[in-house]
């Protein structure tokens, strides 16, 4: 076999790695080809063949690959699939939020016609339904950009003209403006089951049909905070898809249903574009809500004023839902979490973009839950005053601190459920100049050593107090002096000592209770 034989068949990692070895250099491509006109300009690829090659569209030739190897200072075999070292083939992401990516490969395994047949069959087989596939997208694409989508941000800005807070009035002469016209409708509640087969009471609380007509539910007259929610959903809505024949339905409750479902549907496995398409208009639309509410620079500044309160949502007349979701955009610090959480043991929604590990499912139920968490605590706990918590966890092999502020509240259909904000602090403590990884290990041997949770130590209580006046969020000083708890993302891989699955689920109900 030729040497250009053998590398095309052993070139499967090659693009990935290429690529990932010019981010981790901070080189644009623009910068490799430059390198290797150096080396050698007759066998330097250029730019564009340089990009078909970190897509696996091409393969270079073999003196084009040691021209390539030269620039990075490693053998030509290092490219090959021989050595697929998992640093080499992950894709580079930062410390951006949702778990770590894959690398695709080998390409023609992910070509989309390849992807187009297997994901329908994948979530026929997993059981995970079409929506779920659509929200879980879309959560992907929200982490990965950790929640900055500047075009929905100024079209409600346009609309609002930053002016905060809104009344109800307010947003009924927005949509008056807009040509809408407002009805009351009178519906109850009703028994749902879920994906999971979970009963619980859900309410219908509005829809849009077009062309200009929103529907609203007459209980919405007593809870205005969840009226302007609404009002603000289809406002977006008609600004954002001008008013096209989508028929947009808001609920409240465990589950949610899409726009182009109707209440008690059941869920369907199958995917299609258009699902897809109506689950990603809703999130546009609930985006943009949240913005109109509270615009983002003055809602930062009522935040910093604030000391990023929770309650602070009372003063402009919104859920504590709609502004512990904006926190997570409008915060100069990025790197923050947000679960909704229903019993017993249901993520309505979810947003990671610290990267923290999902501590229970919202496509299926765990077998080994941590009970740990606040979120979780919260559920089946009586909570009286602050619920703010530091955890330490194990996220890829780190330990990382993190803290977070919880609360429950109870929807328009009934049901309980925890709302809970938190932030990871090791790239707050690193940007202090300390050494986060060591003070998050110090403490998490605090915790093992008395059983799993233990006041932090007044070295590293010091530590985290700073963080906490740089960031200048109340429930960090809060959390710092209630006990640190050790935390898991599954009881599989429980720190405490003993374990809390040590000798099955009923020794972790007793530590938990």
């Amino acid at each position: 076999m030729s040497k250009s034989q053998s590398l095309l068949r052993k070139s499967h990692f090659l693009g990935t790695k290429i690529r990932n070895l010019r981010k981790r250099n901070h080189l644009t491509m623009e910068d490799l080809s430059a390198r290797c006109m150096r080396v050698d300009p007759e066998s330097a690829p250029s730019i564009s063949y340089l990009s078909m090659i970190e897509r696996g569209k091409r393969v270079p030739s073999a003196a084009m690959m040691a021209v390539i190897a030269a620039v990075f200072q490693k053998e030509v075999d290092w490219f090959l699939d021989d050595v697929p070292e998992v640093q080499a083939i992950t894709p580079e992401k930062g410390r951006r939020g949702g778990i770590s990516g894959m690398a695709l490969e080998p390409s023609f395994l992910f070509s989309q016609d390849i992807l187009q047949i297997a994901i329908p069959e994948m979530l026929s087989q997993t059981g995970i339904t079409g929506r779920q596939f659509a929200h879980l997208l879309i959560r992907a694409h929200q982490e990965h950009h950790q929640n900055h989508f500047p075009d929905l941000e100024r079209a409600a800005e346009e609309i609002g003209m930053k002016r905060m807070p809104l009344a109800v009035e307010d947003l009924m002469d927005i949509a008056k403006g807009m040509g809408l016209s407002i009805k009351w409708i009178d519906q109850a509640p009703q028994d749902v089951m879920d994906e999971m087969g979970v009963t619980s009471m859900q309410l219908i609380t509005s829809f849009f049909e077009p062309p200009s007509t929103i529907y609203v539910n007459k209980r919405l007259k007593n809870v205005p905070i969840r009226l302007k929610y609404d009002l603000a959903v289809h406002i977006g809505h008609c600004a954002l898809h001008n008013k096209d024949g989508l028929k947009s339905v808001l609920t409240t409750g465990r589950s949610q249903i899409s726009a182009s479902e109707e209440l008690g549907t059941p869920a369907s496995s199958t995917v299609n574009a258009q699902d897809i398409l109506h689950a990603w208009r809703d999130f546009e639309s609930s985006f943009f809500a949240g913005a109109l509410l509270c615009p983002k620079v003055p809602f930062r500044q009522l935040l910093d004023r604030h000391g990023y309160e929770i309650d602070v949502h009372k003063r402009l007349g919104i859920s504590a839902s709609v502004a512990m979701r904006r926190m997570t955009v409008v915060s100069p610090y990025p790197h923050w979490h947000y679960f909704d959480a229903y019993a017993p043991g249901k993520l309505k929604a979810v947003y990671r973009g610290n990267g923290i590990p999902l501590p229970w499912g919202n496509m299926r139920q765990v077998q080994d839950p941590c009970q740990h968490w606040a979120v979780f605590r919260m559920i089946n706990e009586p909570t009286q005053g602050t619920s703010a918590q530091i955890s330490i966890l194990n996220v890829a092999d780190e330990p990382r601190i993190y803290c977070c502020e919880s609360i429950k509240v109870e929807d328009l259909a009934g049901n309980n459920h925890v709302l809970c904000a938190g932030i990871d602090l090791n790239p707050a403590i690193e940007a202090q100049g300390g050494d986060a990884s060591a003070i998050a290990s110090d403490l998490k041997q605090a915790c093992v050593d008395k059983g799993g949770s233990v006041m932090i130590p007044s070295a590293i209580r010091s530590d985290l107090m700073s963080v906490a006046k740089i960031l200048n969020i109340n429930w960090i000083e809060r959390g710092i002096e209630n006990e640190a708890r050790l935390i898991c993302s599954r009881g599989a891989a429980c720190p405490r000592q003993p374990s809390c699955y040590a000798s099955g689920r009923a020794e972790c109900d007793a530590v938990t209770n």
